[in-house]
């Protein structure tokens, strides 16, 4: 006998402020969909009381988004009045709202949001129940994202931070470190298919590795094994450790 489909977890408070703002929206006929990205988008079960709302406005031509761009007005949708507010990008702005909700959002049209790889959104509202999402797969990796990659731009962040810190350069030194070393580090975890990483953030490798459990070697290496390719690189926690 099969188990039971486990039932959906009900939205966050917060998060159906999002459902009222697709409510507003929906009155006007330009507005084509309203979708959630990151814990808005498909991994609802994510979203807690220090989740932020991620948001992308689907209108019909170039002319409504710039309507929509220049006047924010319509963020009353999500109740509550904006505090504090700035264009961050050609296509979008941050908001925070004065009882704490923070709000980040874009505008785009139909064929811009076409060409972005769209990751994990959730069609909040749409008109007519159209996708707009297209359901291929991300880009496979491109040249840059391999293990020899990493791993060597790893090594030489440290050499180059360690020689502008033995120069005085203490600031460099700090962002070579412990920021761009680390960073191919985390690359390294992401590209282990051994590694067990909940809900891996594509565009930013950093998030919630905490809850990480990361391999013991680098990915296609294991000490002792006379099939693994290629010379012996340095261990995660070695590159880790250096950089500490």
């Amino acid at each position: 006998m099969s188990r039971p489909e486990p039932l959906p977890r009900p939205l966050h408070p917060t998060l159906l402020r999002l459902d009222d703002l697709a409510a507003r929206l929906a009155a006007d006929d330009h507005v084509q969909a309203v979708l959630g990205l990151g814990s808005a988008g498909e991994e609802t079960q994510r979203f807690d009381e220090h989740s932020d709302i991620d948001v992308f406005v689907v209108v019909d031509s170039a002319t409504v988004k710039q309507r929509y761009l220049q006047d924010p007005g319509w963020l009353a949708g999500f109740g509550g009045h904006v505090a504090f507010s700035f264009v961050n990008d050609p296509n979008g702005r941050k908001a925070l709202f004065e009882d704490g909700l923070f709000v980040e959002y874009a505008v785009f049209t139909p064929d811009e949001l076409a060409a972005l790889p769209v990751v994990g959104a959730r069609v909040v509202w749409s008109r007519d129940g159209r996708d707009l999402l297209t359901r291929e797969p991300p880009p496979s990796p491109t040249a840059l994202d391999t293990v020899d990659f990493h791993v060597n731009e790893a090594l030489t962040n440290l050499y180059v931070g360690l020689h502008r810190e033995l120069r005085g350069e203490r600031l460099t030194a700090m962002r070579f470190i412990q920021v761009y070393a680390v960073d191919r580090v985390l690359a390294l975890v992401r590209l282990d298919p051994a590694a067990r990483l909940e809900h891996p953030d594509r565009f930013e490798s950093t998030r919630r590795i905490e809850q990480a459990d990361p391999p013991r070697h680098r990915p296609g290496h294991h000490p002792g094994d006379p099939t693994a390719a290629g010379p012996p690189r340095p261990h995660l926690s070695t590159c880790l450790s250096v950089g500490a």
